[in-house]
């Protein structure tokens, strides 16, 4: 009699505890639904959040044993995919949509006497055709803050011209990828849940200004940059 006396309490505190946050809280399936912090948008003037997408990437893939991304949209729903790069087979990287289909392909450039990192991107499946873009690790002692460069087609380390230059730290999940006139292109942010929810690196925010980066072009370079780094 005493257990189940208890148990009515515990009920009824636990129901009047729903009641008071109904409408206040958000809950997700983490292996469905990772959504972005709702608190971002909010405060933003409506012509700022049309021009940017907000997207929330998972580090891990949705595939058993294998490593990878799952990347959401502002809706929660699935928009890319990574589910094909395994430990030792990190030489070529499969970005797809959410059904499945391949939209980039980045496969690694060995450099000579082994420096740098570079990498090239392709449009679909296709490694045969020319390259739409090469990223490149930078080197520069002087310029610390660079993390990488992006030129297109395939650089020769001369004539290309950068489109993109990526700042930051990506181990603290801060980095920002700027065009050639200086204008923010995208951003990798840390993602801060509400109600004391506490995320790790291996969730995080991605916002794109498609105006100035495709937005897969933009999680291609999120993809390089966790090799690089």
């Amino acid at each position: 009699m005493y257990i189940q006396t208890q148990f009515v309490l515990a009920l009824i505190v636990f129901l009047e505890l729903k009641r008071r946050e109904k409408g206040r809280l958000e809950s997700f399936t983490r292996m469905t639904k990772v959504y972005p912090n709702a608190s971002f948008t909010g405060g933003v003037p409506p012509c700022k959040a049309e021009m940017e997408e907000v997207m929330t990437v998972w580090k891990k893939s949705l595939i058993f044993n294998c490593n990878g991304f799952t990347v959401f949209d502002g809706k929660g729903d699935l928009v890319y995919r990574v589910d094909n790069y395994m430990e030792g087979n990190k030489g070529s990287i499969l970005l797809m949509d959410a059904n499945g289909k391949a939209l980039l392909t980045l496969r690694r450039k060995k450099m000579s006497l082994g420096l740098g990192d570079n990498w090239l991107v392709y449009e679909g499946e296709e490694t045969m055709a020319i390259p739409r873009l090469s990223v490149k690790k930078s080197l520069n002692i002087f310029n610390n803050k660079c993390l990488a460069y992006v030129t297109a087609g395939e650089s020769d380390g001369r004539n290309n011209k950068t489109m993109y230059e990526i700042e930051g730290s990506y181990s603290r999940r801060c980095c920002a990828v700027s065009d050639d006139r200086r204008r923010l292109a995208a951003e990798i942010k840390r993602k801060e849940g509400g109600r004391g929810v506490a995320f790790g690196t291996d969730i995080f925010r991605l916002v794109v200004q498609p105006n100035n980066i495709r937005t897969d072009f933009a999680m291609a370079l999120v993809i390089l940059l966790d090799q690089m780094f």
